[in-house]
């Protein structure tokens, strides 16, 4: 899947250096793609909720009695911290959970990826080391090199972020970084868990190093099997150099953009400022359709639904693999979340799938684009959670269609087993 870049600006506007790293997202801008198609399209691209998992009608419910016609307050600008009724009911949520929290220590965001940018806004410097997973979240990455960060690529195997191989990597560089970049559970694109021995390992070189750690988890609240690990935020038991991101775009509706973030209270004040300068509040509608969620007590049923909804959808993606792929590929076997991490066997370029996958009527999205070095272009990420069983089984079969039309017909059949191990990321300085 390539960039389309627009045509570059005039030379005589004068731009600030930092507009040479923004990069953009090649997975956000898959959405404007495919809104072109004008062909029937399985798609296994974007890291969305199941349509028919977003409560619309429980939301449509709360809004008509939160956002009724004679609610003009709902309207109006919010405190900058976040509405105080918001604020309530997510501590109530937290309340016995591995993230349990005190409210000096919340800010509510716009979406996790305002966190994300209030994360790096706050701790990089240009030219500062950031460590990341590799493969990991495309626009985590980029928000860093906005910031005009020096990216370190570290890898990912079964167990999540190989904390064991930091200290040499960063040994090789020179110097610590100044923060460490993880999603520690249910990982994006790999859809692996850190280890508990990794996350105590994790923590410790933080310490040592002074390295902020920037814990983006998403997907925690979406574990359907195993046995959940107390998260970054209770290990680290309060710790300043511990920086939580947590959203409710992947547990109730993307397009509500609430968020949260976990913070030294000390930290509450400068993230005040800096949002201030952002976009003053985040949205108080959406802020009070979550409140209603929460505070009516919809959260827990919605989130074993779609626990159990995921879970099916998972087995039936690998069960469609092993179908079609055989032991022509490895793929992952995530606990929760949304994500496969599917690496072909066959020196296919998944860049190149790409165009042909989707006149075969099936999207994802390569490998690369989890790559600040753009590596991993024998490797693809596949969601399952947006997509029934049956709709699961033709994309696939879409899929090995359009890797047959890349590969000599000698080499194109599927064989009858699958190896459902981790793929290891590829360390490199970029």
């Amino acid at each position: 899947m390539t960039r389309t870049l627009p045509d570059s600006p005039p030379a005589s506007l004068p731009l600030a250096s930092r507009t040479d790293q923004l990069v953009g997202s090649v997975i956000d801008s898959s959405t404007s793609l495919l809104h072109r198609q004008t062909h029937d399209i399985v798609r296994f691209a974007m890291g969305s909720p199941a349509a028919e998992a977003i409560p619309a009608a429980t939301l449509a419910a709360i809004g008509s009695e939160y956002l009724g016609p004679t609610s003009y307050s709902a309207f109006d600008y919010a405190a900058t911290e976040g509405d105080p009724p918001l604020r309530e009911a997510l501590l109530a949520m937290l309340s016995g959970t591995s993230d349990e929290t005190t409210a000096d220590r919340l800010t509510i965001t716009a979406g996790g990826m305002q966190g994300l940018d209030l994360a790096c806004k706050l701790f990089v410097d240009p030219g500062d080391l950031v460590v990341v997973e590799s493969p990991t979240y495309t626009n985590g990455s980029a928000t860093a090199l906005s910031y005009g960060a020096r990216l370190l690529e570290a890898p990912v195997d079964e167990d999540g972020l190989v904390v064991e191989a930091l200290p040499e990597l960063v040994a090789q560089v020179g110097r610590t970084p100044k923060a460490i970049y993880t999603i520690p559970t249910f990982q994006n694109p790999s859809g692996a868990t850190l280890s508990l021995e990794r996350r105590h390992a994790l923590l410790k070189l933080a310490r040592c190093w002074g390295s902020v750690v920037i814990d983006d988890d998403p997907y925690g609240l979406l574990r359907f099997q195993g046995d959940p690990l107390p998260t970054l935020r209770e290990l680290g038991a309060g710790d300043p150099l511990v920086f939580s991101v947590r959203t409710f775009s992947k547990i109730l509706a993307p397009g509500l953009r609430v968020g949260w973030v976990d913070t030294a209270p000390e930290l509450q004040q400068l993230l005040i400022n800096a949002k201030q300068a952002m976009d003053t509040c985040t949205n108080l509608p959406g802020q009070r359709l979550v409140t209603g969620f929460l505070a009516g007590g919809h959260l827990s049923q919605h989130l074993a639904t779609q626990r159990d909804r995921y879970r099916e959808r998972k087995v039936a993606m690998q069960r469609s693999l092993q179908e079609h792929f055989g032991d022509s590929a490895r793929w992952t076997d995530p606990e929760g979340g949304f994500f496969l991490w599917m690496t072909l066997e066959n020196g296919v370029d998944t860049q190149a799938l790409f165009e042909v996958a989707l006149a075969e009527g099936v999207a994802f999205i390569p490998g690369p684009a989890f790559s600040p070095g753009g590596n991993f272009h024998d490797a693809l990420r596949l969601c399952f959670a947006s997509t029934a069983p049956d709709r699961t089984a033709e994309g696939i079969a879409r899929l090995r269609r359009a890797v047959d039309r890349l590969i000599p017909p000698t080499s194109a059949g599927a064989a009858t087993s699958a190896c459902t191990t981790g793929r290891a990321g590829a360390a490199s300085d970029a």
